[in-house]
């Protein structure tokens, strides 16, 4: 039976991680908003804003606990998506667009992570900021040029968080949102295109 075969298992369970997908980046899209509000993009007030934030705006440590545990959700969810479509033999062409927005939102996923690394200028995103960009010059041809455009200048500062924090915060952000959406409507559509198919092969003639 229908139920009974692992690949239709496997691309439901797919679609249910996409709606988790959608409901992560939701929440931390809608966290960040509330966090933008008291947070200022500064080497100065960057990290007492978040201090602010935690302890002494209401509820500010739950949005703060909520826009971790989202952003961090979202990223180990779909690097999980992509197994679960690969083990359910979605890299077919029929589910290219599930495929393709699964991918970009992983690596959307990771530069989410990867832009608030100095976001809270701590002594330890600012050094693995620093060693990673380091690696980034190293590319040939355009690493000298991406990290002048990351950092702002010559040297890790205020300006390198205000380009860090719009890229987070409104780039990124934005184009996850937009992804979701796209990954989840995807693959219903193939969940209806699959039920339809099932059904006309069990359909008397």
């Amino acid at each position: 039976m229908k139920n009974e075969d692992p690949n239709f298992r496997l691309q439901r369970l797919s679609t249910v991680l996409a709606v988790a997908i959608l409901t992560l980046v939701l929440m931390a899209s809608v966290s960040g908003l509330l966090l933008a509000v008291y947070y200022e993009p500064s080497a100065g007030a960057a990290s007492s804003s978040l201090k602010q934030i935690g302890t002494e705006v209401p509820f500010g440590w739950l949005v703060l606990t909520v826009h971790h545990l989202a952003g961090n959700g979202f990223l180990i969810v779909a690097l999980v998506q992509i197994i679960v479509m690969f083990l359910g033999q979605q890299f077919r062409p029929s589910w290219i667009v599930g495929w393709v927005s699964g991918i970009l939102l992983t690596l959307n996923a990771v530069g989410l992570g990867w832009t608030s690394m100095i976001l809270d200028w701590s002594q330890q995103g600012f050094w693995r900021f620093r060693i990673e960009l380091g690696t980034i010059e190293a590319v040939p041809l355009i690493g000298s040029a991406l990290r002048t455009i990351l950092v702002g200048g010559d040297t890790i500062s205020s300006q390198t968080i205000v380009r860090l924090y719009t890229l987070h915060s409104y780039v990124l952000s934005l184009v996850a949102v937009g992804l979701a959406i796209v990954h989840l409507v995807g693959l219903t559509i193939r969940d209806r295109e699959i039920e339809t198919a099932d059904l006309t092969l069990r359909s008397p003639e």
